[in-house]
């Protein structure tokens, strides 16, 4: 796997160029690839931070980061990706490592919140993730929540 480097910026941050690059790399597979018509452009970019893996200045995998909601204890991390391109170089984990130990910079010692697509269970399983649902469908595609405890503690 080549370099890269990680940054975490909030989306007035991005400039119109990785803004529409991390777009287009959503849409590209969450919409095309998986043949899923959905609104990908959810409303929530504005509420999360968004942590980019760059090989220079290409995007080359990506992560939404939320704070903790009011009422739950929890931090999340969604939109998941590794560009098409770079699958195969083991960016998926190096992604998930990135995307917890910011949220636990940023929000201390809580419970993390992933809501997963059924088949990838035992990936973000080896995140330390644990399956808190029956399966569901979200956009028609097979999902679960998972949950991560807080590092130290032990997943119930």
């Amino acid at each position: 796997m080549s370099a890269y480097t990680v940054e975490l910026s909030r989306m007035e941050a991005l400039t119109p160029a990785e803004l529409y690059d991390v777009l287009k790399l959503r849409v590209d597979v969450f919409v095309v690839e998986q043949n899923c018509p959905y609104p990908e452009l959810d409303g929530k970019d504005s509420e999360a931070l968004h942590l980019r893996l760059l090989d220079g200045d290409n995007l080359i995998a990506y992560a939404r980061l939320f704070a903790p909601e009011k009422g739950n204890s929890a931090a999340r991390i969604g939109r998941v990706i590794v560009a098409p391109l770079r699958r195969g170089e083991h960016l998926g984990p190096v992604l998930m490592d990135e995307a917890i130990t910011a949220c636990e910079r940023l929000y201390g010692d809580i419970p993390i919140e992933i809501s997963a697509q059924s088949h990838l269970q035992r990936f973000y399983g080896r995140a330390g993730f644990v399956t808190t649902s029956e399966e569901y469908l979200e956009d028609g595609i097979p999902h679960v929540d998972m949950l991560r405890s807080p590092a130290g503690s032990i997943a119930s």
